[in-house]
């Protein structure tokens, strides 16, 4: 069977599956909204779903719950930093490859993301995780997970098992103190653009070295 002949039936399986990707991505936008706009304890599925008009099964059918939606960009974003991780020179030191690979996730963030938000109505729901404490919980908690995966990366990149050596995770401690820290003040502020939060994160990841490598005093 030749390859036009097979084209027509294949043609409707990727035209559902753009629809269903269409679907989820409206949902989570009129999800995303209605967090920022009146608040991620306020919002329904029912609000949700009368905003995209489509029924609760249909929400239900993309997103186990609203946490789900609320952290589904999220999600884009920690494996666009992976993707960023995997891809950095081998002659990098781990610190420096973590350092390089968040500033240049944050670069081509709004690329990542083009097809899914806004990168501001992200970083709006980005500073709605850090003011919401049933969110920020749930934060700390996917942090923790995320971390283990950063420090098997970095030892895979090493060359060093992790369970044995304890450096990829100290490493990966001190960067995701800074990734807390600089997303905590920066949901504090006034600036809530990327540019701030990429600034503010290389500042204080260039104070890693010399915070710990000497006495602060004199």
């Amino acid at each position: 069977m030749t390859d036009q002949q097979t084209a027509p039936a294949s043609a409707p399986a990727g035209l559902r599956e753009r629809k269903k990707r269409r679907t989820r991505d409206a949902l989570l936008r009129a999800a995303l909204l209605l967090f920022t706009s009146q608040g991620y304890e306020e919002t329904t599925v029912d609000e949700i779903t009368e905003a995209v008009e489509v029924s609760q099964r249909t929400f239900f059918r993309y997103f186990a719950n609203k946490e789900e939606a609320a952290f589904a960009v999220q999600d884009l974003v920690e494996s666009h930093f992976l993707a960023a991780l995997r891809s950095r020179p081998a002659a990098e030191g781990p610190l420096e490859a973590l350092r390089g690979a968040v500033l240049a996730a944050w670069d081509t963030v709004e690329e990542a993301l083009s097809d899914a938000v806004p990168v501001d109505l992200y970083m709006r729901t980005y500073r709605l995780i850090e003011s919401t404490p049933a969110l920020l919980a749930v934060h700390l908690r996917r942090s923790t997970e995320l971390e283990e995966r950063i420090a098997r990366l970095v030892a895979e990149r090493e060359g060093l098992d992790v369970d044995a050596d304890p450096r990829p995770r100290v490493a990966v401690a001190a960067f995701s103190g800074v990734m807390r820290v600089t997303g905590r003040l920066w949901g504090q502020g006034e600036d809530t653009s990327v540019a701030a939060i990429r600034r503010m994160t290389e500042d204080f990841l260039d104070q890693i070295g010399p915070a710990l490598a000497a006495p602060w005093r004199g």
